[in-house]
């Protein structure tokens, strides 16, 4: 168990954590959320013991083992897979412990490192490594490629699957669905529901959180407060408990203004004097409530674009790559005023590869790309926060691309237009390089809003925003009234956005007729035929000779084929009938246990005594490990049953 109590902890002059206290039970997995700055980074400094607390106490078990990603950009010529391997400290352990027994030639020990390299899974410990680099989208031949080979985000992906390689009983990622596309995210969130460790998540992708976390924790002016439920299930108890605090304190204002009425009028009549005394104890004695102080929401909106043309873009057996690498082909498409238009892909399909060629910043390889007569594109760039320019302010970018691009614009207009995206004071010359990644992603907002395009190409947008923002952004993408073409892993995003979707795979770029979850579904699909080609693939190597003479005869013919093969599904059904009689009583037991479970969330949510809160939290835990293991079994029982039909 994790316990926080009356935690105070500072950063320079800002009190990040004011008296704050909070307790998270094994097994919990618990999205630590509030706004940019609030010090949810800060807090997971505290738990690894990075920072000291300046008052109160912080407990995590001793034993615990803590994994996290690692936020430095690894330099070394290691190759993937082996740099993954030395996130698992255990392996890394055990393997030290056998060099040490060699090279002192001591049979004993290195008997006992040998028992402890099995213990710590060392015979699969290489596939296991190989198997996260693939869920998060590395390829076959890249996996023993030099670490300094990939570029910056991949290197974050392969600190990602270092963390997830160590076998930790607290897991701490902070943002880890940034740098992933959808399909490496889908994979993730899978990965963390099968996860059995208490799991700390700092994300602002809603629907990532919702699929994983069952707790809540809000860090909002110095406190931290507990909701049993995801992140949607947070936002309704913290509007409710908003509404009860703020007519809590109007009555007590009441009260306040009653008693100092009472005192005010009769303190200076003798006869009343006691009284009126009785009413200034009662005031001192009064635990003031505060106010609901909410914080601002921010918004903003584009510009209304000068001109619409129609078609904005037309595709004409169009080839995208780079050099004389192909990626996708004939692309025979146009793109009209008014859409919106989401681009799906596995990684490494040619996403990215088809939005640079629309945007200008590569040349088509065959074909013909036609823009419409006064096309405007306003471009985000993946890699759009690497290209500020890191010792200058916001307002002299502003400044440059008013002169260079346009609109023009006075410095005075500017810095009114930079205030909009939060931008004020002394803030917009603060060099780029000292912002935040969300304040760096609102300056490059910014900029898009300023130039008044007509056709948005964003790749990636919501990397480094906070909730508020990536709302905000959703609400002026659907007022826009030019063109939206789109690619994102936020699912919210693209859900409440775009109306039809793209899919770039297998060199072509088609329409998608479904939506995100039939997209998901589709993924899943794809995996499992890769995971059956593999396994069909090693099942057809050639099998061991044997002499003729011991081959079997073969079986005399069947006389009456219906008699067979009425007997053969008779036979089946034997077969398969306890199977499906076991499936049948998983099912049930898993309803029950899944109605409990929302009993005892519920029970908590609603503020359960502290005496009963650890057993509850123990019975939750035992409640998912139940759920895993009969889910395991219902599909090892599915699995039985399809083969032997």
């Amino acid at each position: 168990m994790i316990t926080l109590r009356d935690i105070t902890l500072r950063r320079g002059v800002k009190v990040v954590l004011d008296n704050a206290s909070a307790t998270l039970q094994p097994g919990e997995k618990i999205g630590l959320v509030g706004r940019n700055g609030a010090g949810k980074s800060s807090l997971f400094a505290l738990l690894t013991h990075r920072l000291s607390n300046d008052k109160g106490e912080v407990e995590v078990p001793k034993h615990w083992r803590r994994s996290e990603v690692a936020q430095n950009m690894p330099e070394t010529d290691d190759g993937a897979t082996d740099y993954v391997l030395e996130g698992d400290l255990p392996l890394v352990a055990a393997r030290a412990a056998l060099e040490a027994a060699e090279a002192a030639n001591d049979g004993h020990a290195m008997a006992d490192a040998h028992a402890l390299l099995a213990d710590v899974g060392a015979f699969d410990a290489r596939s296991r490594a190989q198997a996260l680099l693939m869920g998060l989208g590395f390829k076959t031949e890249q996996l023993d490629a030099p670490v300094n080979s990939f570029s910056g985000g991949w290197r974050m992906r392969l600190q990602l699957a270092r963390a997830l390689m160590c076998p930790a009983e607290l897991m701490l990622l902070d943002e880890p669905t940034n740098h992933l596309d959808l399909d490496a995210l889908v994979w993730l969130e899978a990965w963390l529901q099968r996860y059995d460790g208490t799991l700390i998540i700092i994300s602002h992708d809603r629907e990532f959180l919702d699929a994983i976390t069952k707790v809540t924790l809000h860090l909002d002016e110095g406190k931290l407060v507990r909701y049993g439920g995801n992140y949607t299930s947070f936002e309704t108890q913290r509007a409710e408990r908003m509404v009860l605090q703020q007519a809590a304190f109007a009555k007590q204002q009441d009260r306040v203004a009653h008693l100092q009425k009472f005192i005010d009028r009769f303190k200076a009549k003798a006869s009343k004097a006691k009284q009126a005394q009785s009413r200034v104890k009662a005031l001192e004695r009064m635990e003031r409530l505060a106010p609901v102080l909410a914080s601002a929401d921010f918004n903003f909106e584009f510009r209304e674009p000068l001109n619409l043309p129609n078609p904005m873009l037309m595709f004409d057996e169009m080839s995208a790559g780079y050099g004389t690498n192909t990626i996708v082909r004939n692309v025979d498409r146009s793109v009209l005023a008014g859409q919106r238009i989401g681009i799906l892909g596995a990684n490494g399909q040619g996403k990215s590869t088809l939005v640079k060629t629309i945007a200008g910043t590569q040349p088509a390889l065959a074909g013909k790309l036609t823009q419409g007569k006064g096309l405007s594109i306003g471009y985000f760039a993946q890699q759009e926060l690497d290209v500020l320019r890191l010792d200058e302010g916001p307002l002299e970018h502003m400044v440059r691309l008013a002169r260079e691009v346009g609109p023009a614009g006075r410095e005075q207009e500017l810095r009114d237009f930079l205030g909009q995206f939060r931008f004020t004071g002394d803030m917009v010359n603060q060099q780029v390089g000292s912002l935040s990644g969300g304040e760096k992603a609102r300056l490059v907002l910014a900029m898009l809003v300023w130039q008044r395009p007509n056709l948005l190409l964003l790749d990636e947008p919501t990397n480094h925003l906070d909730l508020n923002t990536r709302e905000a952004l959703s609400m002026a993408l659907n007022e826009f009234e030019g063109t939206v073409m789109l690619v994102s892993h936020d699912r919210a995003l693209l859900r409440e956005v775009c109306d039809e979707f793209w899919l770039v795979a297998d060199g072509v770029v088609k329409p998608f007729d479904g939506d995100l979850d039939d997209y998901q579904k589709w993924l899943l699909d794809q995996s499992k035929e890769a995971a059956r080609a593999a396994k069909k693939q090693s099942a057809a190597a050639p099998a061991p000779a044997v002499k003729a003479s011991a081959a079997p005869a073969p079986a005399p013919a069947a006389r009456d084929d219906r008699k067979v093969s009425g007997q053969a599904r008779a036979k089946l059904a034997d077969q398969t009938r306890p199977l499906r009689k076991e499936m049948e009583q998983i099912d049930k037991r898993m309803h029950a246990l899944a109605t409990e479970r929302a009993e005892v969330e519920a029970q908590l949510a609603e503020g359960a005594a502290a005496s009963a809160i650890a057993e509850m939290g123990k019975r939750l835990k035992a409640i998912s490990d139940q759920l895993e293991a009969d889910e395991a079994r219902w599909l090892e029982l599915g699995e039985q049953i399809e083969a032997l039909s």
